[in-house]
Parts: C-alpha cells; structure tokens; sequence
C-alpha cells in the first residue's frame, strides 16, 4: 500500500516535470472549479429562499426579505426586526458615498418599478391670476407697544359696529401671477427680499395665513385645494424650522416619519410584488428590503430616516442634541414623509456653498429620477448650484418678471437691453436687474441713453417673449383631472392610525422626560428639603379637633403639604411652553392631532404626581402628628 502511494507520487512527479504547463493548467481549472461550485451553491441556496418567500401570502411576503449578511451568505428577516448595525451596512452597500451613489441607488428603484410597468405619481402645480394682499398698520401704529394693543382693540370694536373706519394701509404682496410648476424638473426662485417669494411658496403650499385677502386659483393637477388635503401633499420648508431641542437629530427625524406614515408605498410595493411574481422577475434582494422597510409603518426607527441622514451629510451628527437654537437650513424633517411636492424657502441660510450644492444636488436627482415637483428659493446660490436648476422664477415688487427655462433667461434680458457680465454670476445679476439702483450697470445698448425699466415692464415685455407665449398657451389649456395618477394627491388628514399617533407621541413624550430626568431628581430633593422644613415647624403637634385653635393647626398643615406639592409642579411650565412653537408647527402640518400630543403629557405625569405625594407623606405624615390610625 505504501509502495504504491509512493509510485503514484513519482509517477505523477515525472508527469509533472515532462508536462508542467498541464498539471499547472489542472490546478487552475480545479481553483476555478471549487470557487463556482461553491458560487453555485450560494445562489442554489438563495434561490431556495426567494422561491419560499414567493410562496407566503401578500401580507407576509411584503414583511420578508432575504439580508446578507457581514460574515457572508443570506438570510430570510422580517424587515420590522432590523436592527440598527443591518439598517447601516445595507445602506453602506446601497450608497457607499452619497455624492457618487445616491443616483445610481434611485435608478436602480425606477427601474424595478419602470421593468413591471407601474407609473409612479406626480404632481403638476398651477397658480393663476393670484394676488395677495394684506391689511397692515403702518408707521407708528404698527410698533408693538401697550397703548397701541389697547386702541386696536377698542378700535377694531368700533369698526365691526360700523362707526369708524380702519386706519390699516392695504398692502400688495403678489400682483396677478401665474405659472406652472411641473413635475420632473427642479425650480429655482429668485428675487430680492420683501419681493413675494415666500408668500408664494406658502401659497403653493396651501397655508396661507387666512388674515389675508387672496383671489386666483392654486391647483394640483387640475384639483383644487379643497378637493385633498394639502398639508400632507405637498411640504413647506421654512428657513427658520423649529425643533425639540432636547432630541437628537436621529429622534427628530424618525418622529417625523412615524407620524407622516408611509403613504403610497405600502399599496405600491405590493402591486410591484404582485407583478413580478406574475412575470417571475427576482429583484435585487438589497433594493427589495429598502423598498419593504421603507413601506411598513409603525417603526420607532425607519430606513427613510437613515438614507436621508446619508443623503443630506447628517449622519455625522445624527446622533447630536439638536441644542436650544433653531436648525439653521435644511432640515430633513419634512423630507422623511411621503409628500411629493416640495415648497423649500431660503434652505441655504447657514450653510457654506459646498453643503448648499451637495443638498440641492441629492435633491434634484430625486426629482428627476422619481418625478417629484420641487420649488427652491435660494438667496444668492453659487453658480454651480445655480447650474443644478432646470427651470427660474424671477420675482420682484410681487410680480413674476420671468419663469421658464434656465437656458432663455439671459436671452431675455437682453432683449430688454440688459446683459449679464462675464464674471458676473448670473443669480446675482438677475437679483439685481431688476433694482433702481443696480440696473444701470447692466445696461449693454451704449447708442441708446439708458432709462430705468420697472418691474411692471419687465412682466408685461415677457408675455410677448416666446417663452411667456408659450406659457400662457399651457395655462390656457387646462389639467385634465383623468391624467392625475390616483395616489398622487392625499385625502386622509393624518399619515397613521389614531392609535399608532398616540404611541408615537408617548414614545417621545417618555424620552424627554428621561432625557430632563435631572428636572425631576431635583423637584424630589427640593420636595424632601421643605417636608424636612415642614416637620420642624409642626414638629409632634397634638392634633386634637376640640378647638378651632387645634384645627386651625390641622388644616393648616394639610393645606401647606397642598401648596408644597402644587407648586412644585411649576418648574415643568417653563418646559410646556418652550415646546409650545414645535407643537403648533407639527399640528399645523398634520403629524398628529391635539389630543395625541396633550394625552402622553398628561398620563406620563400621573406616576410622577403619586412619587411626590408619596415622599411628602411618608416624611411628614407621623413626625406632624396626623392620627396614626387611619380608618
């Protein structure tokens, strides 16, 4: 046996030094061989998952996914049992960085849904012949002093009676514009401040202030406003957002996203699922959680809240107390929802131009990718990020000087007799233009003598340029209400169930109580120092109830122990009102509703109240001298 081993040993020693080039070409294709034997199996195995999910009932299979894993292979998960670490490396494999990877990630979504034929919605906005105006002290009677608190009231009685008349000057913010906003194509909204820019946005929007007078018509695909619910629709982004100031960011977006719910996603994801296992199409298994977690509600921590963390460069302080100061810019608290309309007013205040272009850059390649409708102002944008707009709204004295394509605006001015400079950036110009005192050095007709052109001029010369033209034929025509895909706009005034608001709300009303957990701990001790007062002042009375004198004692120590423990409470009212602006801006935009919000408040504190009372008593209730015989 040996012998023969050793021969087959020398045999195939003296076949390797006659043929080396063989044996070493054997080697190799068994190499290869073991390496694709075992990729097979990888796959075999893979295969044997996906064939078991398809097999699950819709509701289940919409709840399953198959996750690698870090230590290789795959794994069948429910996506409501994803953890944090499986939530990162799945976006760490989806978006490695976001500036190179987000769009590839977004086509890689369009053309699952694009492959079964599902048309994704979207939203077309137009305004017509909208004015705005105000009615407004002027002067001195505007300032906010007591005197004049007190004449208006007296003076607004007076007017409702038909006695005198109003003292307030009418104000027009938006002088008859329109427009159209289309889906697909991001818009830049420039102008210079006090222009209407943000007054428009709000009227886009559909959250007007009602104190103001407002005529024309705002429209979503031929819809009016009262026939959906424009909160959840569509999203207006002020530039000054209000925050929680104890939350993290983290905390404060996924709030925000279990609120908003999911919208669509859920009825979407599972016409997708339907298709392709009708035309037995097996999706990218990473692209196929994100979509199944994206589109299930009622998580505390969502996979929307991660990617958007990672788009917008917050995820290197995702988990940093917000601070008592506003967010300043771009917050992605809207952004987690599922409106696909986006009104964004001056997100670039307090950010440098690089982290302005990186957002806007995220941003345009979700509109163009997934079709969404965004409006963005900018205050003097950078020319890069300037470059990143398809289309311009140029606005000044509440009239709309041009919109349209970003190619022709420039053409346009010059028509008008005005030229932008080489080194000029040319969002800056068209801010300018339009200013007395600006214009002049624009002025590129050196044979004419310049005059100054007003807003009003400028407007009524762009309704004769081909591009006003052309947009006063598309107004003319009107949305037709058929095309408007039915998931596009929203009906329901709240995201999410009653019940899942009320958790949602409990959940963070729990966390900043753990998180002003020294509040507390400090209204114990305060508590335990005055009972320890207490008991020194009525130290062992005789509580006898056979004078006035004695019962005077006895309530007075009752009545004391109350105010002690009432007014202990008083320390959480400035916490109440801090919160009170976060509470209006969430009900305004329809998180949750009053009650959600005012319920937790109150429950949690329950518990609280018994531990103070309780401490209270058990310090002072022998050493006073109450009757230790308790009936």
């Amino acid at each position: 046996m040996e012998g023969g081993n050793i021969y087959e040993a020398s045999s195939s020693l003296r076949r390797s030094i006659g043929s080396g080039s063989s044996s070493s070409s054997i080697r190799r294709n068994n190499g290869v061989e073991v390496f694709s034997r075992s990729s097979r199996d990888e796959d075999d195995e893979e295969a044997l998952k996906w064939a078991a999910l398809e097999k699950l009932p819709t509701v289940a299979r919409l709840r399953k996914g198959i996750l690698a894993s870090s230590q290789g292979g795959a794994s069948e998960i429910d996506v409501l049992d994803i953890g944090w670490q499986e939530r990162k490396a799945l976006l760490e494999r989806l978006i490695k960085v976001a500036e190179e990877d987000n769009d590839k990630f977004l086509f890689k979504l369009k053309n699952r849904i694009d492959r079964v034929g599902i048309d994704l919605p979207t939203i077309e906005v137009r305004f017509q012949r909208l004015n705005i105006e105000a009615q407004a002290y002027v002067g001195s009677d505007a300032l906010p002093t007591v005197i004049n608190f007190v004449t208006n009231i007296f003076e607004s009685c007076l007017i409702e009676m038909g006695l005198l008349s109003s003292r307030k000057k009418k104000l027009t913010i938006l002088k008859d514009v329109s427009g159209i906003i289309k889906p697909g194509r991001m818009t830049l909204l420039l102008g210079p401040p006090s222009s209407g820019k943000t007054t428009l946005l709000l009227a886009l929007a559909g959250k007007l202030d009602t104190a103001l007078k407002c005529s024309g018509t705002v429209t979503y695909n031929g819809h009016e406003m009262n026939e959906f619910v424009p909160q959840r629709t569509a999203a207006y982004i002020s530039q000054h957002d209000l925050h929680i100031g104890e939350m993290t960011v983290r905390e404060t977006l996924a709030f925000s996203a279990r609120c908003q719910g999911v919208g669509d996603r859920y009825d979407m994801l599972a016409e997708l699922s339907r298709r392709e296992k009708q035309a037995n199409i097996k999706p990218d298994p990473d692209i196929d959680v994100f979509m199944k977690a994206a589109a299930t509600e009622g998580q505390e921590a969502n996979v929307i809240t991660d990617y958007i963390l990672k788009v917008l460069g917050l995820e290197i302080c995702a988990d940093t107390m917000l601070g008592d100061e506003m967010l300043r810019g771009i917050s992605g608290e809207m952004l987690v929802g599922p409106a696909r309309a986006l009104f964004m007013d001056e997100i670039s205040t307090g950010l440098d131009s690089s982290t302005t272009f990186l957002i806007v850059n995220s941003l345009k390649q979700t509109v163009h990718i997934l079709n969404g409708t965004a409006v963005i102002s900018l205050l003097q944008p950078a020319p890069e990020t300037y470059d990143l707009f398809d289309d311009i709204i140029l606005i000044s004295d509440g009239r709309i000087v041009y919109q349209g394509p970003r190619e022709h605006v420039l053409s346009f001015f010059e028509s008008m007799g005005f030229r932008c400079p080489e080194r000029k950036g040319i969002a800056d110009f068209l801010q300018e233009v339009t200013s007395r005192k600006d214009q002049m050095q624009y002025w590129a007709r050196r044979d004419q003598p310049y005059r100054f052109v007003t807003t009003d001029e400028f407007a009524e010369a762009f309704q004769s340029f081909h591009v006003g033209l052309q947009l006063e034929d598309e107004l003319r025509t009107p949305f037709e209400k058929t095309k408007s895909h039915p998931a596009a706009l929203t009906t329901k005034k709240y995201g999410v169930g009653k019940w899942e608001l009320l958790k949602a709300c409990i959940s963070r009303e729990f966390l900043l109580m753990k998180r002003n957990s020294f509040v507390y701990i400090f209204k114990f001790i305060q508590l335990t120092f005055m009972a320890i007062v207490t008991m020194t002042l009525f130290l062992r009375t005789e509580m006898n109830r056979d004078s006035i004198a004695e019962g005077g004692i006895y309530m007075g120590a009752i009545f004391f122990g109350l105010i002690m423990v009432m007014f202990n409470g008083m320390s959480e009212l400035s916490m109440t009102i801090a919160k009170l602006p976060v509470f209006y801006k969430q009900r305004d935009l329809l998180f949750f509703p009053a009650w959600a919000y005012a319920l937790p408040s109150w429950i949690l504190k329950i518990p609280i109240t018994f531990v103070e009372v309780a401490l209270w008593v058990f310090l002072t209730y022998y050493v006073i001298g109450f009757d230790p015989n308790v009936q």
